[in-house]
């Protein structure tokens, strides 16, 4: 890593990122994180896990994020069983890893390649505490549904208070 990406790192803790990236996943199935991602996860945490719960997104967890997670699970009262069957999957297809020193995060073997990511594009997405990898076609399909009706969808919120 450089020395200008690592002071970067220490003397200003970022935020988190705004908007969708493209980034690519190569054959051995690291995901080489554009520096504001990378810079931002690292500022969090020094593990991260990587998982689905639905087996269409890959999300990135930091650890301490994921913990709270495990926490969530193990407390969830009245849907103990949706939590144990969400949980399950969380964990048989996820992992930790780190981000090395060129950036880059290592996908788990079977969820890249149920997903479809190796050698292939993927977007990243932060949201609610995690950052969401979208494969092509997945990625093609939600923006499709997003932009159905868009200007309908636009108007609620503006009478909202959206400005």
């Amino acid at each position: 890593m450089s020395d200008d990406f690592q002071q970067i790192e220490k003397t200003n803790p970022p935020e988190a990122p705004v908007g969708i990236f493209e980034a690519k996943c190569d054959d051995k199935g690291r995901v080489k994180l554009p520096v504001r991602f990378a810079v931002y996860l690292k500022s969090l945490d020094i593990r991260f896990f990587i998982t689905t719960i639905d087996k269409r997104i890959a999300r990135i967890y930091p650890e301490s994020v994921w913990k709270s997670n495990q926490n969530f699970f193990n407390n969830a009262g009245a849907d103990s069983e949706l939590a144990e069957h969400v949980s399950l999957v969380a964990n048989r297809y996820g992992d930790f890893s780190t981000i090395d020193e060129s950036g880059r995060i290592l996908v788990p073997t079977e969820l890249r390649r149920m997903l479809e990511f190796e050698r292939q594009s993927v977007w990243l997405h932060p949201y609610r505490g995690h950052i969401r990898i979208y494969g092509k076609s997945v990625f093609a399909e939600m923006t499709q549904v997003a932009e159905s009706n868009i200007a309908a969808k636009a108007k609620v919120f503006d009478a909202k208070g959206f400005m």
